[in-house]
C-alpha cells in the first residue's frame, strides 16, 4: 500500500467488506453444481468416474485461465472494472448453464464457459483488498473475502441438493443458475463507491522479476499451486465420498446424493470459519507459522480420510470437518502474504501467473482422482476404496508444508 493510500479514508469499510462478500456467495452459486450432482449424473448420463470428473476439470481451467486473463488486466484497467465485467459475465454464462445443459457434451461445453467468467471476482478483489485494507488488518479482510468463496460452495450445494429434491438435477442445474443475477447486482452496488485505481508501472521492472528472482513471491506461488492441487481436487469430489459412505451404510442413491451435498455445504461453510480465524491469527502471529501448521495438517489429513470411507458417521464427520478447516485455512493467509511480498503495481501479473499455476493443478486433481477410482474399484457401483485416491491429493499438502517452512518469519502486523 502506498503513503497517499495510507493517508486517505478507508474505502473499504467492515458494512462494503460484507456486502461485496454477500455478492460473492451467489455469484459463486453454480461452482459446486456438478460436483454436488456427481453420483445423479454418473447414472443418469452413464459416466465414468472420470468422465464425471472431466465436467468438473472443463470448468476448473476455464476459471485458471480466466484468473489469468482478470488478473492481469487488472495491472492495466483496475481492479474495480475488471471485477464488474467477471460479475455480468459470470451471471450471463451461468443462466446459460442452468438452461441448456442436458447431457455429458453440453455440460461439459457450458460449464467451461461458466469458468472462463468467474475469475474476476477473485484475483481482482484481491488487489483491492490489498490496496484498501490498512496492513494490520489486511489478513482479516483477505479471510472475510475467501471465507466468502466457501459460504458460496455451500450455498451451490445447498441449492443443488434443494432442486434435486424437488425436481432432480435439471431443478438443480436451474435454481443454482439463478443466484450469480443477484451476485452481480449487489457486487456493482457495494463497488460503486471505491475509486478504480490503475498503479504506476516502474520502466526498469517486469512482473517476471517479481515472480522469478523475489523468492518469497516464488515460494508463495509455489505452495499455492500444491494447495490447489489438494483443496480443488478435495472439494470436486468430497460429496461424492460422502454419498459413497452414505450408500454403503444402506442408503438409497438419490438419498445418499442429496445427504452428500448437504453435509459437503456444510463442511464449506465450517472450513469458511478457518478463513474468517486463519487470516485474522497470522495478522497477530505471522504468516509463516500459520501456513505451516496449516499445510502439515491437511496432508496428514489427506493421507487418512480416504480409508474412512466404511467408517461410522460418528467418527467420519469431524476427520471431514477437521480436513475441510485446515485445507482452506491458508488460503487468506497465502493471498495476504503474496500481496505483502510483491510490489505495487506488479501483484496483478503475479496473481495472473498464481492462479494458471494453482488452477491449472486444480483443474488436473478432479480428473486424475477420478482416474485413482476407476483404476481401484470394480466398474459400476459405489466406489469403495478412495484412500489411494486421497493420497495423491495430499502430496500436495506434503509439498505445501516444504514451501511454507522455507520462507523467512517475518514479524507480525501491529
Amino acid at each position: 500500500m502506498t503513503a497517499a493510500a495510507l493517508d486517505r479514508a478507508p474505502a473499504l469499510t467492515l458494512s462494503r467488506i460484507v456486502g461485496l462478500c454477500v455478492a460473492r456467495v451467489f455469484l459463486f452459486a453454480t461452482f459446486m453444481t456438478v460436483a454436488a450432482a456427481i453420483p445423479l449424473l454418473k447414472s443418469e448420463w452413464d459416466l465414468t468416474a472420470t468422465a464425471a470428473g472431466a465436467i468438473v476439470t472443463s470448468f476448473t481451467v476455464g476459471y485458471a485461465i480466466s484468473l489469468f486473463i482478470f488478473a492481469w488486466a487488472t495491472d492495466h484497467y483496475g481492479a474495480k472494472r475488471m471485477a464488474i465485467v467477471s460479475a455480468i459475465a459470470a451471471a450471463a454464462t451461468s443462466l446459460l448453464f442452468g438452461l441448456l445443459a442436458r447431457d455429458w457434451w453440453s455440460a461439459f461445453l457450458l460449464y467451461g464457459l461458466v469458468g472462463l467468467a468467474q475469475g474476476g471476482v477473485y484475483t481482482p478483489l484481491i488487489v483491492l483488498f490489498a490496496d484498501e485494507a490498512p496492513p494490520h488488518a489486511r489478513g482479516n479482510a483477505m479471510g472475510w473475502l475467501i471465507g466468502s468463496t466457501s459460504v458460496g460452495y455451500a450455498t451451490s450445494l445447498g441449492a443443488v441438493a434443494l432442486g434435486i429434491a424437488i425436481g432432480g438435477w435439471r431443478m438443480g442445474f436451474i435454481l443454482s443458475s439463478l443466484l450469480p443475477i443477484i451476485g452481480a447486482v449487489l457486487l456493482i452496488a457495494f463497488l460503486r463507491p471505491i475509486e478504480n485505481r490503475v498503479h504506476d508501472r516502474s520502466v526498469d521492472m517486469r512482473a517476471s522479476d517479481q515472480l522469478l528472482r523475489n523468492r518469497e513471491a516464488g515460494l508463495l506461488v509455489a505452495g499455492y499451486t500444491a494447495h490447489s492441487w489438494e483443496l480443488l481436487g478435495m472439494w470436486a469430489w468430497i460429496p461424492a465420498f460422502l454419498a459413497a459412505s452414505f450408500a454403503l451404510a444402506g442408503a438409497a442413491a438419490a438419498s445418499a446424493t442429496i445427504s452428500g451435498a448437504y453435509l459437503s455445504g456444510f463442511l464449506h461453510l465450517f472450513g469458511a470459519t478457518a478463513a474468517f480465524t486463519m487470516g485474522r491469527l497470522s495478522d497477530r502471529a505471522g504468516r509463516k507459522p500459520v501456513l505451516v501448521g496449516l499445510a502439515f495438517a491437511g496432508a496428514i489429513l489427506s493421507f487418512v480420510i480416504g480409508w474412512m470411507v466404511s467408517a461410522p458417521p460418528i467418527l467420519l464427520i469431524p476427520v471431514a470437518l477437521a480436513y475441510a478447516f485446515v485445507c482452506l485455512g491458508d488460503s487468506p493467509v497465502l493471498s495476504t502474504a503474496v500481496a505483502e511480498a510483491v510490489r505495487p503495481g506488479y501483484l496483478g501479473a503475479v496473481l495472473a501467473w498464481r492462479s494458471l499455476l494453482g488452477f491449472g493443478a486444480g483443474a488436473i486433481a478432479p480428473i486424475a482422482f477420478g482416474a485413482v477410482i476407476d483404476a481401484t474399484n470394480a466398474p459400476g457401483g459405489t466406489p469403495t476404496v478412495w484412500g489411494p485416491a486421497f493420497v495423491m491429493l495430499g502430496i500436495g499438502g506434503a509439498i505445501a508444508t516444504v514451501c511454507a517452512l522455507a520462507l523467512k518469519r517475518r514479524e507480525a502486523a501491529r
